[in-house]
């Protein structure tokens, strides 16, 4: 049996995020963390989730970890194997419930930069690789799980360029956008802290402190102020059954959490 004690960042990170996820809900998964989080959670408390792979894979059984959103495991007994077109048309008709993204930045209101570092995008200090499909679905999925570490070169006051779009500039500026009403981000997972969105300001928050971390480490690896929720609760630490299937049937190989 797995120590629920020893486990290191990148196992909470999965761990945590896979429990965020409901049993017959529908998610829009990504390469990396959100698919081992996807795998976890199909294995002990989603059986029934339907996972959306970005090349068309609807609703697999996965056998194994996809090393990509193409893998051919992300097919693997599903009810569908289609076209990005349709999986895409899934979100803008409003069918699915939660999408896993990342990157570079992310400020207190969940707008997202995975597109260019500095001050001039014809000459910006780094090129990122851009909005892929994380544009539509943070514009189009109901609910968006942000997984990624925290520090203040992620967490900025301003994101350098808006890939996608989280509350905008607050309150009711999704909305004014012409973006969904109910749409938008909903928590950040990341390995100090579970971080939500204050419903009066939109702005980002601490909702539950992960084992051993001070409300104070979490403010010193952000770059703007963080909002503190009423009840500030203590993130669970892995379970040993959930060290269990992640080690030996989701990530026996260590691709995710072997980094």
């Amino acid at each position: 049996m797995a120590d629920h004690t020893d486990y290191n960042p990148l196992e909470l990170l999965v761990c945590v995020a896979s429990r965020l996820l409901e049993d017959n809900s529908i998610v829009f998964v990504g390469t990396g963390v959100p698919m081992a989080a996807t795998m976890l959670a199909q294995r002990l408390h989603c059986p029934h989730v339907i996972a959306i792979f970005e090349a068309g894979g609807v609703a697999p059984q996965l056998p194994g970890l996809p090393i990509s959103v193409g893998d051919s495991r992300t097919s693997h007994k599903a009810i569908m194997a289609t076209t990005m077109n349709d999986v895409m048309e899934t979100c803008q008709r409003g069918m699915v419930d939660y999408t896993f993204l990342g990157g570079a930045q992310v400020d207190m209101y969940g707008n997202l930069n995975s597109t260019m570092i500095g001050d001039d995008y014809q000459e910006p200090k780094v090129r990122l690789p851009g909005s892929g499909g994380a544009n539509d679905l943070g514009s189009l999925c109901w609910r968006t799980i942000v997984v990624t570490p925290m520090d203040k070169r992620r967490f900025v006051e301003k994101v350098n360029f808006i890939t996608t779009p989280g509350y905008l500039s607050g309150k009711g500026a999704r909305e004014a956008a012409g973006l969904p009403i109910g749409t938008g981000p909903y928590k950040v997972v990341t390995n100090l802290a579970i971080l939500g969105y204050d419903e009066d300001t939109c702005r980002m928050r601490i909702e539950s402190l992960h084992p051993g971390v001070s409300e104070e480490e979490v403010q010193d690896n952000c770059a703007f102020d963080l909002l503190v929720a009423r009840h500030l609760d203590i993130t669970p630490p892995p379970t040993p059954e959930e060290l269990r299937v992640l080690r030996e049937e989701v990530d026996p190989d260590g691709y995710i959490i072997g980094r």
